[in-house]
C-alpha cells in the first residue's frame, strides 16, 4: 500500500502563516485598479451587456442608476477586473464571485427549516479567498454611505465583516471535515448573535414571519390567473412577459426539462415527474442579472398544487478572465456545483440544462421561503450586526469549500488583516462612487441607454 501523507492542522496553520512573507496582511489595504490607464468603466459595462436582451438593457441601466449602491450591485465585473491585480496569499477556495451584502439571506432547507446563507452563485468559481471578503466589505461601506451613516461607523462595518470572518475561521479550523459540511447558520444562531437588543430581535422575528409567507401558493396568487381550468402566468410587461412561441413553445419546454431532469438524482427525478410544466414566461430579476435570459416556469401536480421554478441563464463568471484554467464545459453546472459546495443546504430542485440555442441555464425553486435584508431601513447597530453575520456565513462557506486551517494561519489572531480590509473597502468605495458618476454622465451623453427619463434620472441622483 502506498504511503499516505496527511498534513496535520498545525502544519496547515503554519503553512498559512508562512504565506504572510510573500503577501503581508497589510498589503490588502492597497487599492489597485485593474490595468492602470486602460481602465474604462463605460467599456467594461458595455462588455457585460454583450448578448443580453436589447430591450432589457435600458432597465438594467435604470436600476443601476438608482444609487451608488445599486451601481455597485450591478458591477461585479468591474470589481473582478480590479481585484485581479490586488495582492493575494495564493489560498484558493470556491468563491462566490459576487459576494455583496444583498446576496445573503434566509431560505428553507430541504427539511423545511429556515437557514441563513449566501444565496447567489452566478459568478462562483475557484479563486483567491480574499476576493470575496473585499467585495463584501466594500458593499457595506457603499451601502452605509448611501444610508448617510457617519464615516467612523462606515469603516467599522467593513472591519467587522473581516474580523467576523477571521474569528469564525479560527473556530472552524478546530472542527473535522464532516462538521464543516454539516454546519449551518440557523435562526437560533442569529437569535444568539443579536443578544439582548430589542431592535435586532424584532428584525429577526419580522424576517421569520416574512419567510413563512413566501410559499408557492402565495407566488401563484400574485403571478397567475385561471385560464381554461388551469393557472397561467399573467403578463406584467416589461418585467414579466411571454416570449414568442417560435422561441419558447411546449416542444422547447419539454426538451429543456428532459435535459434538466437528467441532472437530478433518482429521487428528485421521481419528485419532478409528479409535476407537469404548463407555462413559462420571462421575468426580469435583480440588478446585475437584468438583460440575461431568466424565466419562471409554472408546474402543476394538480390544478391547485403549483410549483414555480426559476430557469436562469448562466453566463461565464466575471472572474473567469482572471483565473487560470477557469473555462468550464457548462456554466449551469458550474453554478450548481459551486452552490452545493458553498451552501450548507441547497434547493432540492437545483439542476442545469442547455437551451435550444446552446445557452447554459440552471434551475432552482422561485422564492421558497426566501428573505433578504432591508438595507433601506437598517440602523447602524443592525447593519453592523448584519456585517458580523455575513462574515460568519462567508467563513462557513469557505471552510466547506477550502481549508480553514491554512486560511486561519494566514489571517492570524491580530486585527492586521481586518484593518487592511477596512482601508481597502473605504478606498474602493471612493473609486466606486467616482465610477458611478462616470456611469451617470455616460447616460446623460447618450453612450448608455436607460428606461429613465431625463427628469427621472436627475431626481434619482439628487
Amino acid at each position: 500500500m502506498a504511503k499516505i501523507n496527511l498534513r496535520t492542522k498545525e502544519q496547515r496553520l503554519e503553512a498559512g502563516k508562512a504565506l504572510r512573507g510573500k503577501c503581508p496582511r497589510e498589503s490588502h489595504g492597497k487599492i489597485i485598479l485593474g490595468q492602470g490607464n486602460k481602465r474604462d468603466v463605460v467599456k467594461l459595462i458595455q462588455a457585460q451587456n454583450e448578448d443580453r436582451l436589447e430591450n432589457l438593457i435600458p432597465i438594467r441601466h435604470g436600476r443601476m442608476a438608482q444609487s451608488a449602491f445599486a451601481f455597485f450591485r450591478g458591477t461585479a465585473g468591474i470589481q473582478a477586473y480590479d481585484l485581479a491585480k490586488t495582492p493575494t496569499s495564493g489560498i484558493v477556495v470556491q468563491a462566490c464571485g459576487d459576494c455583496h451584502l444583498m446576496n445573503f439571506g434566509g431560505f428553507a432547507t430541504p427539511e423545511r427549516k429556515l437557514a441563513f446563507d449566501i444565496n447567489d452563485f452566478d459568478e462562483t468559481l475557484p479563486a483567491p479567498f480574499e476576493w470575496d471578503i473585499k467585495r463584501l466589505a466594500a458593499s457595506f461601506v457603499v451601502a452605509a454611505r448611501w444610508r448617510g451613516f457617519r464615516p467612523s461607523q462606515v469603516r467599522d462595518m467593513a472591519v467587522e465583516a473581516a474580523a467576523s470572518y477571521r474569528k469564525s475561521m479560527r473556530k472552524r479550523m478546530k472542527s473535522g471535515v464532516l462538521e464543516g459540511w454539516y454546519s449551518q447558520i440557523t435562526i437560533e444562531d442569529i437569535t444568539e448573535l443579536v443578544g439582548g437588543s430589542k431592535e435586532l430581535a424584532r428584525s429577526v422575528k419580522k424576517k421569520i414571519a416574512e419567510a413563512h409567507e413566501r410559499t408557492h401558493e402565495q407566488v401563484a396568487h400574485k403571478l397567475t390567473t385561471p385560464h381554461k381550468g388551469l393557472s397561467r402566468i399573467v403578463d406584467q410587461p416589461p418585467l414579466i412577459y411571454h416570449v414568442d412561441e417560435k422561441v419558447v413553445n411546449q416542444g422547447v419546454i419539454d426538451a429543456f426539462f428532459k435535459g434538466y431532469r437528467e441532472t437530478l438524482s433518482a429521487d428528485r427525478r421521481y419528485l419532478l415527474d409528479q409535476y407537469k410544466a404548463v407555462d413559462v414566461a420571462l421575468k426580469v430579476v435583480g440588478v446585475g442579472s437584468v438583460g440575461t435570459r431568466c424565466f419562471i416556469a409554472l408546474l402543476l401536480g394538480a390544478p391547485d398544487d403549483p410549483l414555480f421554478l426559476q430557469i436562469k441563464e448562466a453566463r461565464p463568471s466575471v472572474l473567469e478572465p482572471y483565473v487560470k484554467g477557469a473555462r468550464v464545459a457548462h456554466n449551469g453546472e458550474r453554478v450548481v456545483v459551486g452552490q452545493r459546495l458553498m451552501q450548507s443546504a441547497s434547493d432540492i430542485f437545483l439542476g442545469w440544462a442547455r437551451g435550444p440555442k446552446g445557452r447554459d441555464f440552471y434551475v432552482r425553486q422561485l422564492r421558497d421561503m426566501k428573505v433578504s435584508a432591508d438595507v433601506e431601513s437598517q440602523s447602524p447597530e443592525l447593519m453592523r450586526a448584519y456585517a458580523t453575520l455575513c462574515g460568519m456565513t462567508l467563513a462557513r462557506a469557505h471552510d466547506k469549500a477550502g481549508d480553514a486551517a491554512t486560511i486561519s494561519g494566514y489571517l492570524g489572531k491580530s486585527d492586521a488583516f481586518d484593518q487592511a480590509i477596512g482601508d481597502y473597502a473605504v478606498a474602493y468605495a471612493d473609486q466606486m462612487e467616482r465610477d458611478y458618476g462616470t456611469f451617470i454622465q455616460a447616460i446623460r451623453d447618450g453612450q448608455l441607454k436607460t428606461d429613465l427619463s431625463r427628469s427621472q434620472l436627475e431626481t434619482t441622483i439628487k
